[in-house]
């Protein structure tokens, strides 16, 4: 992986932390819109750290696949990435 590893794992405890508290909330049954937010801040952490990952690809492998001569491949790994990302 390209990404910068302390960042990306700082995340994702951070997003897993938010997610244990989430799941204890749901358990007290705490109010629906606290529980809503949380969640909400934790897709916003998770979708932080895919960014990270997806700029480090970029950057790394499909920059290489191009002065390799295998630029369509990865280019089509993107756009298949993209199409999940807006579903």
């Amino acid at each position: 992986m390209q990404a910068d590893r302390e960042t990306i794992e700082r995340l994702l405890k951070t997003a897993r932390g938010q997610l244990d508290g989430i799941l204890k909330m749901v358990e007290e049954d705490r109010y629906c819109m606290d529980i809503s937010n949380q969640l909400m801040a934790a897709d916003a952490i998770l979708r932080k750290a895919n960014k990270e990952v997806l700029k480090a690809h970029m950057k790394g492998c499909v920059k290489a696949a191009f002065t390799e001569g295998d630029e369509d491949k990865k280019i089509q790994e993107f756009v298949d990435m993209l199409d999940k990302l807006t579903r």
